[in-house]
């Protein structure tokens, strides 16, 4: 069984919404109504107290259905017991309710008295669900709402069964109990009198109760018309009609009144529906007995003693006398009745009796015209009067009615007019004086008035109603007196409310139907009396006719009838119907004439505005001429001229004639005429001056003094004060303010304080009415006059008054009004103060004003009021930082707190969608909310989602539950979304609200904290119900296809940050955090057996897996799915929608126009932000431009192209709503791409390491993204979104390939490990390679998509470049192996094989579209801006990188690309210093340009440099201006760091170009070495010439300071130098000298200090710095070694000794230093042979050390910030042997270069002791030893072999294992250099 709740939610969603239900809705329906049927026919029913239970509950252990025990405490038993006293309810069950409640509210830290109220209020929820689940369905039933036959007949059946089992006696007998003072119906005299309701607001008991009874009373009488009444029906529901009939004399309340009124239309329903069932096809159920009808007969004709019992039963008579007219002729020949029979009936008694006692007068007074009738439900108000119809249609139809009819209208023509003028009776001001004067009234007229008041409030009734047009003949014939006259004409005027019925009545009028009735004898009557006023007027000395009271009354109800027949009639035949108005106007400007004829001659007027412009400014002439002179129609009037004596004006007739008879009626009419006017009028630029005065009038003494004011008509005071508000907003509405009027105002208000008041002309109203706001004078002061009684004042005026419409109209045009004012006050605040103020300024000087403005939330019965108190807030709590301390002050901010969650759940719950959204409270709410999360704190958003105020905000704890709050109805409305077609905004709005909660970081924790929580599972809830459904169709539902797409974005980004900011010390938002990346990326395993997906996703390391594992489909990759279709058009081609030119052309002005964006312009931005086209304003522009370049389209004669222009703008209108919507849906689109990339970008890069599979699941992305931005549909945008998803999930592939391995169930590692990285198969890559270059190759891209997909492209080609971890060595992995490896799967070769295989098959792929990929690239490389040609060129890089068979060198080089790049590096150069963006992004391509063809001499070898070579590249470098600026490695001080911008040109150029002279040097050693000549020796040497500067500099540097990029630039030159300058001759240069100084400094240095100060931060920066100085020393070493072996140069054994035949500036190396560098690479060879043995040793024991063991060596290594303290010992183990692994391979990478290093320096000093025989001479470049000839020499020759020995000795005992290589031929080197040292050493 369904509860209430559920039930009445799917009754409404079913039955209610916009669409018809679906089949799944059907069969929810059905199921829900047929398992509540037991509740339904016992409605209310509940079980009683009961003696066993009450036992039970006082025992304090209570068992509930389906329920373990549950314990009470002494509280839970006294509330239980208390409820169960005070409702009747089984003690059981009200355990129960506390147990509901507790669910639903929490109660938690509440009072006794609070739980009480709470538990009552929940029991009474249900009922009134229960009660209004009912009425649903027979509302659906019995009124049309346009749902399909078959679900009304399946519902009808249903309700059929249930009246039949007894409802409907059910519902009599509860109206009758539930109005009992008793536990079971209104309460107790002990009963608590109040309930908390569903909002937690307090509400009286009683009231609930009332309202209980007024369902129950609707569903009666809508059961009637399900299933005919029964006799017995009939007699209760009369019987109960009776007893609250009598009620009503003692109270006034409106609930009872409505009771009442439910219960007399059951019985008029039931006699007429009866009736007429029985005319038709069925038998009478009610009068087929003639006891019952005897019986009741009696019953009713029985008169009542209570007058208003007696008018009920009155109207009870009226029905059941029709009820015997109709069934007459049925019983007539069943029961032989005689022609008497009426009579035997009791007819002719029962209609005596209801024309005695005047029934219709009591029906119209007492039910039609009441409040409680008026204020009814709109439905049940439409069910009485069509049957109200049905009876006055059966009643003038029947021959006997219609005999009494016409004896009662004979009654009223014989009766005489009592003569009065018409002066007398507007001087009697008591309408009871008249009522009194005329006597009772007449039953005809009654039933006139009765007639016109039930047709006027269902017009459309009368289409087609012969009957009614008969009895309108009859009515209208003979008539002898005004009375009788002008009921009938008020009836005519009725009749004329529809547009059938108005010209039937014009028509009526116009011909010869009645002698004395037409439109003839009204405007003959008005022209007669003008006239005679005119005459008597003129002659001096005469007096005023009197107006008679007849006359006077007739002229008003024929004006009605005028009014109502051209506001009604058709506009196009009514501009013919009155060609000549002015009668109209010609007794306006007597002071005879009576006020209320002027009222409604003005009101007549008002309706021919609307009549055409012509019309208009005729009624503005004629106004002019005779109306009363306060007009100002031109700029003449009064006010511009001081009056010497007091003149007949409308100031006049308001003060001294109406006030006087305290009625209104000309004053009134005035103002509505000159609104309509104003309303009408187009042309603006007089900024309303020509209105000054009526301005002036309506401020100074219509509006000023209205309070003051005494009405002996209340309705008039408000149609004044309605009238008055009206002419405001539209001078605030109409005129904008100017910058011109800042500067007069200011102007103005610097005069002196005695200067004149500038003239009504001269004054601005716009400018004057804000003057009056801001600085709180009349105006304002009476507005919030109007304001200050509030909302309850207002509810209960209009419940209770009859002008309570009209107040509920003044206060919606005074709230309007304030709006008005706030949205202009501060474009002139600022120049205003002090003396204005802004409005908020204002109102805020009395905290009461601003309360009251707020609390028209509540007001709930206009949702205009409700949305302008709404913006209200909205403009307040974005202007006063102190409204919500304003509102606690006030204690006004609890009730706020719930009325705005009543309003947002109120709306919710609605079954109809508002086309506008800017109406919508629902939205006004949300927006409001948005707008304020991120203001000040405390904000209104803090006050309405109950955050607490009282401390800190960032602290509160958020119980939605516990407090009834705009946050409660927003967690509810968003936990069950339901109606999504008509709360789709409402559901988009809420994921944005608390999207930007979460944002913010005041209310971000405690949002998390409660989103977080299990009670809701937020985070991952909608990931199955909105974010992966299908979204609905284009063409069904648009609007709602948009916002289900924003929902999602906003659900996806509020993921992102749960998981961007998951508190990982929280354990709920841990779990939460898993959850959701357990939902995005699902960890399911299928068996797929040979599925292909499966095979391109396995792993290289898990083949044996292949063809049963995969990944199940993951969630993120069906949210992509949702987005993947081909975005709308937007573009503006009007030519397809409008098929004439010129018409295209003016429309395509209007859009284009830039003046057009502004305000006022046609274009708007939407609540979410989108520049939309607003179509009324399109319309009206459209229309100005038309008239403006086409102006013979006002004329008629032209009606075809008329014709064709108002289809045009229909086209227009029709294209401009399709824009709109397909541009929402576009940003939409790209609204949920954005958010499905946040929240793939923060799991892939934040938390998708607690996942495994990480590969898979990236590769899954990957290739979704690729696929879908390669897509035709996917729009430009999107891909550019979609490219920067993959780069981000491609860096993080190449991250997780060498990660720490995770699953594994053991916590050793093996160097297995390293090596199985979690690659994807080639297949895997071949798929994202051809699908990134269908990507890159798309129809729709641009420069900036392309840059991002070349970057993706350079990332995959560096993933597919390193199988092994680049940190580890393949020596030191190999030399690991040996000891592990089992077979051949595991070989290097292997896998060296594996990538080689990959790499040509990327080549083949990239082959295949190498065509277009080139074309576009090379395209981009040369004409794209600077940052694209950058990429460009990295991207030719990494295509060179993979050639094969020279293919792309071959293109590049036939489409003539790399001559180009040439060209380019030579014209380079800094404009401007090289200080701008513009001169670093040149920079930057220079450096690509320079790394390109540095790559193809590297990828090609000698022949790539010959063929660069061979194009001039050496020429082009040279003629390179960046390389030649002077100071390019200048320092700014030597204690300071280098500049930065000489630091990124030494980066960026010079080292660049250095690489690339390097590796052109290559060639050089193919030339001939004697061939001195060669062209690329002498162009490398021209070109170090050429930069002199710039290799002295270089080797000027000390090398114990320098960096690693200045390291790097000393070794470039080294090299370049050591390769071409032997060859050169001279050393002009002196770059010879440079060289050996550097050997001097770096050959001497002692190996045990570290040769970079700098370098000593860290091992990883030490061991950097030593293998950069060996590396110089290599270069500096071989250099010297060509010059030895090439150049035969010999170097003396030591310097000591001067020779002074050597040149001074040349200071050679000498053996002792070579000694001393062969020292030093001793020491490190041995000691970095140790290191490389006891690390490859702890290698292998990696799993045998402890957990301090392995932190020692992550400490050593210094990278403790690789792990943390919740890691395992795996992950430890893991990154301790990495790092291992790479000191390991360092050391190796070090022995490969001191071993020929070594060698160098042995077989210089080798030479050297072999040419023993030469001796030293002196000359440029040679020396030669002689033994014996210096006995110095003897010595410095024995001191050197002293050194040599003991250092030969220790290079002897390396160990080849720990060295890791071959020294065999190193041992014999040393071993006869050992030999010649000894030998020379004995000498």
């Amino acid at each position: 069984m369904v509860s209430p709740k559920q039930l009445l939610s799917t009754i409404e969603s079913s039955l209610l919404g916009p669409s018809p239900p679906s089949p799944a809705q059907r069969v929810e329906l059905l199921y829900a109504i047929r398992s509540s049927l037991s509740s339904l026919q016992s409605l209310l029913s509940y079980p009683p107290p009961k003696p066993s239970d009450r036992a039970q509950v006082q025992s304090k252990e209570v068992r509930l259905p389906n329920s373990p025990p549950i314990s009470l405490d002494d509280q839970d038993v006294q509330i239980a017991l208390k409820l169960s006293d005070d409702l009747h309810l089984n003690e059981i069950d009200c355990v129960h309710l506390l147990v509901s409640a507790n669910q639903e509210w929490g109660l938690m830290g509440r009072g006794p008295l609070e739980i009480l109220r709470l538990a009552a209020g929940l029991w009474y929820t249900e009922r009134r669900d229960l009660i209004m689940a009912l009425y649903t369905l027979l509302r659906a039933v019995v009124l049309d709402q346009g749902l399909e036959a078959d679900i009304v007949a399946d519902i009808q059946k249903y309700l059929e069964d249930l009246i039949n089992a007894g409802l409907r006696q059910r519902l009599i007998s509860l109206i009758k109990e539930l109005n009992q003072e008793e536990p079971a119906g209104l309460g107790g005299p002990l009963s608590e009198r109040y309930v908390l309701d569903s909002r937690g607001a307090l509400v009286e008991r009683r009231a609930v109760v009332c309202r209980e009874r007024l369902i129950l009373g609707h569903c009666l009488v809508l059961s009637v018309l399900v299933v005919r009444t029964s006799q017995k029906d009939v007699k209760d529901v009369f019987s109960a009609l009776k007893d609250g009939a009598a009620e009503l004399s003692e109270s006034n309340d409106t609930l009872k009144h409505q009771i009442t009124h439910s219960l007399l239309f059951s019985l008029v329903i039931a006699f007429i529906s009866d009736a007429l069932s029985a005319v038709s096809d069925k038998s009478s159920i009610l009068s087929h007995d003639a006891s019952f009808r005897k019986e009741f007969h009696d019953i009713v004709m029985t008169v009542v003693n209570d007058q208003n019992a007696e008018g009920f039963v009155g109207g009870v008579r009226l029905a059941w006398v029709v009820h015997l007219m109709l069934i007459l002729d049925e019983i007539g020949p069943s029961e032989a009745v005689s022609t008497a029979s009426s009579n035997e009936l009791g007819i002719n008694l029962c209609l005596e009796s209801v024309f005695a006692n005047n029934v219709f007068q009591f029906l119209l007074n007492n039910v039609l015209q009441s409040p409680a009738y008026q204020n009814d439900d709109e439905d049940m108000v439409y069910m009485y009067n069509a049957y109200l119809h049905k009876l006055i249609t059966c009643f003038l139809s029947h021959p006997v009615a219609r005999d009494k009819v016409k004896e009662s209208k004979e009654k009223a023509m014989i009766t005489l007019n009592t003569y009065r003028t018409a002066g007398d009776f507007v001087h009697d001001s008591s309408l009871k004086g008249e009522q009194a004067a005329e006597g009772p009234p007449l039953p005809f007229v009654s039933l006139l008035e009765f007639v016109s008041e039930v047709y006027q409030k269902e017009p459309e009734l009368l289409s087609g109603n012969d009957v009614l047009w008969t009895f309108v003949n009859f009515a209208g014939e003979d008539h002898t007196n005004f009375q009788t006259l002008v009921a009938f004409l008020n009836m005519l005027s009725t009749l004329a409310s529809s547009q059938e019925g108005a010209s039937k009545v014009y028509e009526l009028l116009q011909g010869k139907v009645f002698r004395s009735i037409g439109w003839s004898t009204l405007f003959d009557c008005l022209s007669i009396y003008g006239e005679k006023f005119k005459q008597s007027f003129q002659t001096a000395g005469a007096i005023l006719p009197e107006f008679q009271e007849g006359d006077a009354k007739a002229l008003v109800a024929y004006l009605n009838v005028l009014q109502k027949v051209v506001q009604n009639g058709n506009p196009i035949e009514r501009k013919n119907w009155f060609p000549d108005i002015e009668p109209l106007f010609k007794l306006l400007s007597y002071e005879n004439v009576p006020p209320y004829l002027k009222g409604a001659l003005r009101n007549t007027i008002a309706t021919f505005v609307h009549v055409s412009p012509a019309l208009k400014d005729t009624i503005w002439t004629y106004l002019e001429q005779y109306d009363l002179p306060v007009v100002v129609g031109s700029h003449t009037g009064i006010g511009s001229q001081p009056m010497a004596a007091q003149v007949y004006d409308m100031q006049f007739e308001l003060n001294e004639i109406e006030a006087r008879r305290e009625q209104y009626p000309s004053t009134i009419s005035f103002l509505n005429l000159l609104n309509a006017l104003i309303a009408e009028e187009k042309d603006v630029s007089d900024r309303g001056r020509r209105f000054s005065g009526i301005f002036r009038f309506v401020y100074d003494h219509v509006f000023g003094p209205f309070p003051q004011r005494a009405y002996a008509d209340p309705c008039e005071k408000w149609q004044l004060v309605v009238a008055c508000l009206h002419h405001f907003h539209l001078i605030l509405s109409m005129y904008d303010i100017r910058e011109e009027d800042i500067d007069s105002v200011v102007d103005r208000s610097q005069l002196s304080v005695v200067a004149q008041p500038s003239s009504p002309q001269m004054q601005l109203p716009v400018l004057e009415l804000l003057k009056d706001f801001m600085s709180g004078k009349i105006v304002f002061r009476n507005i919030m006059s109007i304001l200050l009684p509030g909302v309850n004042s207002m509810i209960s005026e209009k419940n209770s008054q009859v002008f309570g419409p009209l107040v509920e109209k003044a206060v919606q045009l005074s709230l309007e009004i304030i709006i008005l004012a706030l949205e202009k006050d501060t474009i002139l605040a600022d120049f205003w103060r002090p003396l204005y103020q802004p409005l908020d300024v204002i109102l805020s000087q009395d905290h009461n004003q601003i309360v009251a403005l707020l609390e028209y939330v509540r007001y709930d019965f206009l949702p205009q009021i409700q949305q302008c108190s709404i913006k209200i807030m909205s403009i307040l709590s974005s202007r006063m930082v102190g409204l919500v301390q304003l509102l606690l002050k006030s204690n006004a901010a609890n009730s706020l707190v719930e009325d705005y969650a009543a309003c947002l759940e109120l709306r919710s719950q609605e079954c109809q969608v508002l086309e506008n959204s800017g109406d919508d409270p629902g939205i006004l709410i949300m927006q409001l909310l948005i707008d304020n999360v991120s203001r000040p704190a405390p904000n209104i958003t803090h006050l309405l989602l109950k955050f607490d105020l009282d401390t800190s905000i960032e602290r509160t704890l958020l119980q939605p539950k516990f407090h009834y709050s705009c946050l409660k109805v927003i967690l509810e409305i968003l936990e069950n979304l339901s109606k999504p077609d008509i709360n789709a905004l409402l559901h988009e709005f809420g994921f944005q609200l608390l999207y930007e909660l979460c944002l913010d970081p005041l209310t971000c924790g405690p949002t998390m904290d409660l989103l977080s929580n299990k009670k809701y599972h937020f985070f991952i809830k909608h990931l199955d119900t909105i974010g992966v459904a299908p979204l609905p169709k284009r063409n069904n539902n648009q609007a709602l296809r948009i916002s289900s797409l924003h929902q999602r974005a906003w659900l996806l980004k509020l993921l992102a940050i749960e998981l961007h900011a998951a508190y990982v010390s929280a354990p709920h938002h841990r779990e939460a955090c898993q959850s959701i990346l357990a939902h995005l990326f699902g960890q399911d395993v299928a068996e797929t057996g040979t599925d292909i997906i499966s095979q391109s996703l396995i792993l290289q390391n898990s083949n044996e897996h292949a063809a049963t594992r995969t990944i199940s489909r993951t969630k993120v990759l069906e949210l992509l799915e949702v987005i993947q279709f081909r975005s709308p058009d937007t573009t503006m081609k009007l030519s397809q929608f409008v098929s004439n030119l010129k018409y295209d052309l003016l429309a395509e002005d209007i859009l284009g126009n830039p003046t057009t964006s502004g305000k006022g312009g046609i274009y708007y931005y939407s609540e979410r932000g989108d520049r939309l086209i607003d179509l009324a304003s399109l319309r009206d522009k459209l229309w100005q431009k038309f008239n403006s370049v086409y102006p013979q389209l006002s004329n008629f004669a032209s009606e075809a192209e008329l014709n064709e222009v108002r289809e045009t703008i229909q086209q227009l209108l029709r294209w401009g709503w399709r824009y709109n919507k397909n541009l929402e849906e576009q940003a939409a689109q790209l609204h949920m791409l954005t958010g499905w990339s946040h929240i793939v970008e923060v799991s892939v890069s934040r938390r998708i390491s607690s996942l495994e599979s990480r590969s898979e699941i990236l590769y899954q992305i990957l290739d979704a993204t690729l696929s879908a931005s390669a897509s035709p549909d996917c729009s430009l945008k999107m891909a550019f979104i979609l490219s920067q998803v993959a780069l981000t999930c491609m860096a993080k592939l190449r991250d997780d390939r060498f990660s720490c391995p995770g699953g594994f169930s053991s916590d050793s590692i093996t160097c297995l490990d390293i090596i199985m990285v979690k690659q994807l198969s080639n297949g895997a890559c071949h798929s994202m390679l051809f699908k990134l270059i269908m990507a890159i190759l798309r129809n729709e891209s641009s420069e900036a998509l392309r840059r991002r997909q070349y970057a993706l492209l350079l990332s995959y080609f560096q993933y597919c470049q390193h199988i092994l971890a680049p940190n580890v060595p393949t020596t030191v992995l190999q030399q690991l192996l040996l000891d592990e490896q089992d077979g051949e799967e595991l070989d290097l070769q292997k896998i060296d094989k594996e990538q080689a295989e990959l790499a040509r098959a990327n080549f083949s792929i990239l082959r295949k579209e190498a065509q277009a990929i080139l074309d576009l690239v090379i395209k981009d490389a040369t004409q794209g801006s600077e940052p694209g040609k950058t990429v460009s060129l990295y991207v030719l890089d990494a295509v060179v990188c993979i050639d094969h068979e020279r293919y792309f060198l071959n293109q590049l080089q036939s489409r003539g690309f790399l001559r180009s790049c040439l060209t380019s590096i030579s014209n380079f150069s800094y404009q401007d210093g090289g200080h701008s963006l513009d001169s670093l992004q040149r920079a930057c391509t220079l450096e690509a340009e320079l790394a390109l063809l540095l790559r193809i001499s590297h990828k090609y070898g000698k022949s790539g440099a010959q063929v660069l070579f061979s194009m001039g590249a050496l020429e082009h470098i040279a003629s390179c201006r960046a390389v030649n600026l002077q100071g390019s490695l200048r320092r700014v001080d030597k204690k300071l760091r280098r500049d930065a911008v000489d630091i990124d040109k030494q980066r960026m150029i010079v080292i660049p170009v250095l690489r690339l002279v390097f590796s052109l040097t290559s060639l050089v050693d193919t030339s001939d070495f004697f061939e001195v000549k060669n062209k690329i020796v002498r162009e490398v040497i021209d070109f170090v010439k050429g930069h002199q500067l710039l290799f002295d500099q270089v080797l000027r540097e000390d090398v114990s300071g320098a960096d690693e990029l200045m390291m790097e630039q000393i070794s470039l030159v080294v090299g370049i130098l050591s390769k071409v300058w032997p060859y050169e001759e001279s050393d002009e240069y002196g770059f010879v000298q440079g060289l050996f100084s550097m050997m001097h400094i770096l050959f001497s240095h002692d190996s045990e200090m570290p040769i970079f100060s700098h370098s000593s931060r860290s091992p990883e920066n030490m061991r950097k710095s030593e293998l950069s100085a060996f590396r110089l020393c290599f270069s500096l070493s071989s250099y010297l070694y060509f010059l030895v072996t090439k150049k035969s140069l010999r170097l003396q054994v030591s310097d000591d000794t001067p020779d002074y035949h050597s040149t001074p500036r040349l200071q050679q190396p000498t053996l002792n230093l070579l000694c001393s560098l062969l020292n030093a690479v001793t020491n490190s060879l041995e000691r970095a042979a140790e290191e490389k043995s006891l690390l490859l040793n702890k290698i292998r024991d990696i799993n045998e050390l402890s957990r301090q063991e392995v932190d020692e060596v992550i400490n050593m290594c210094v990278r403790q910030d690789l792990v943390s303290a919740s890691d395992g010992i795996q992950k430890r183990r893991y990154i301790a042997m990495v790092e291992m692994c790479q000191v390991a391979g360092d050391r190796d990478q070090l022995i490969s270069l001191l071993l020929p290093l070594a060698e160098h320096m042995l077989n210089v000093i080798l030479i050297h002791f072999q040419d023993s025989s030469g001796v030293f001479e002196s000359n440029r470049s040679m020396k030669t030893i002689t033994y014996g000839a210096k006995h110095d020499s003897g010595q410095e020759i024995s001191v050197l072999c002293g050194k040599l020995i003991p250092l030969l000795e220790r290079l002897e005992l390396l160990s080849e294992d720990k060295v890791g290589h071959n020294l065999k031929v190193f041992r014999r080197l040393v071993t006869s250099l050992k030999e010649m040292a000894i030998q020379k050493l004995a000498l």
